[in-house]
């Protein structure tokens, strides 16, 4: 009797000992976007573009230096307001996360970079646009899609060498991102010999655009740039059609989403909108794209907004560093991270040395009949 105790307690000593040893070491990943607001349907987006990339890579199995891996998604919501962006950012510095993705607009992501810096942790941001994010030195921020240098002038190129633009009117919503890419497509536009004639601002939580509306129409545009995001395009495109504003409506990736045709509704006529989204894809890595739009349709119910594809890459970007250096400790996986050579759905990802992906591209876009309908890629 006392024999088979001996063995049923070494037994059980030895059972225990073998679940300690296969239990999974976890990471934990922080992801920060706007899930609140006007602009919650980009955050939720981007959230979910995440959560794909975890999933996945759970179901595949994670070994990092030997030890198989659980990865945890801590999803924050930053309501794209910029004191709520440090609170998050400064609560995932105190978790301790191994590294952040996001956020989704320049004017949280470039406070939140500070922190991340000061703790020591990688940040890849999915989608923030404006050059000062990467331009302050720190080596924990890298972005995988193009800066507002290339997007801004991109479409201030296009406006007058393609458009025709004769008259061109700019509006931007005062944030960090749309007042960016405004002022880079008046350079654009100012460079290629086209005329401003004028520049209004609102905010990104207006809803009456009257005022600069009826300003600009006394101008009589052929373009009008909004440097801003969906939520308020949308509402201003209603306003210019009752207005009697019959010109082109440009944009950056900010209004560039499928939701746009729904909040600008029957005001928007066919090919009247021209937007860029930072980044895209041609040639064979259309496949890809297409073969994750509908992965992501049929696990989320819902159509890609904009930013999931590269939420999605810089996941596994992210987690391709910490498996290649062996370690998931932010100061052993950074400076792999920096060297990274990555095939995604989006493209070719790697970095300069401001953590900025090399060679970003730019997908032009108008809308027909409701939907996004791609014009070009550019790099």
């Amino acid at each position: 009797m006392q024999m088979k105790l001996k063995l049923t307690v070494a037994a059980s000593i030895a059972a225990f000992a073998g679940m300690v040893a296969a239990q999974d070491m976890v990471v934990k990943i922080g992801h920060v976007g706007p899930t609140s607001g006007g602009i919650a349907h980009l955050g939720k987006d981007n959230e979910n573009g995440a959560r794909l990339a975890i999933e996945e890579l759970n179901a595949k199995g994670v070994v990092i230096g030997g030890k198989k891996v659980k990865l945890e998604l801590v999803a924050e919501d930053d309501a794209g307001d910029p004191k709520q962006g440090t609170a998050v950012a400064q609560k995932l510095a105190d978790m301790k996360v191994a590294g952040v993705i996001g956020h989704l607009n320049s004017g949280t992501t470039i406070p939140a970079s500070k922190i991340y810096s000061d703790a020591g942790i990688p940040q890849i941001s999915p989608s923030a646009t404006n050059p000062k994010y990467t331009r302050n030195g720190y080596k924990t921020a890298f972005r995988v899609v193009a800066d507002d240098v290339q997007l801004g002038g991109t479409l201030g190129r296009y406006a007058v060498d393609t458009l025709k633009g004769k008259a061109i009117a700019v509006i931007d919503d005062r944030t960090a991102y749309g007042q960016g890419v405004a002022d880079e497509f008046e350079k654009a536009v100012k460079a290629k010999g086209g005329k401003i004639v004028g520049r209004e601002f609102t905010t990104d939580k207006s809803t009456d655009f009257s005022p600069i509306l009826t300003t600009l129409k006394g101008k009589k545009p052929d373009v009008v740039f909004f440097g801003g995001m969906d939520a308020v395009a949308g509402p201003m495109i209603r306003q210019m059609k009752s207005l009697g504003i019959a010109a082109k409506f440009m944009g950056g990736d900010g209004i560039c989403s499928s939701e746009l045709a729904k909040l600008a509704g029957d005001a928007m006529a066919d090919g009247q909108v021209v937007c860029a989204e930072a980044g895209g894809v041609d040639g064979n890595g259309k496949k890809d794209m297409e073969a994750f739009n509908a992965k992501f349709k049929a696990k989320f119910g819902a159509e890609v907004q904009v930013y999931a594809p590269y939420v999605y890459d810089a996941t596994n970007v992210m987690v391709k560093a910490m498996v290649d250096a062996k370690s998931a400790d932010p100061a052993k996986y950074l400076p792999v991270l920096a060297k990274i050579q990555y095939k995604g759905v989006t493209g070719n990802i790697s970095f300069d040395n401001k953590g900025d992906i090399k060679n970003g591209a730019l997908t032009l876009y108008t809308y027909k009949a409701g939907k996004r309908d791609q014009l070009a890629v550019v790099r």
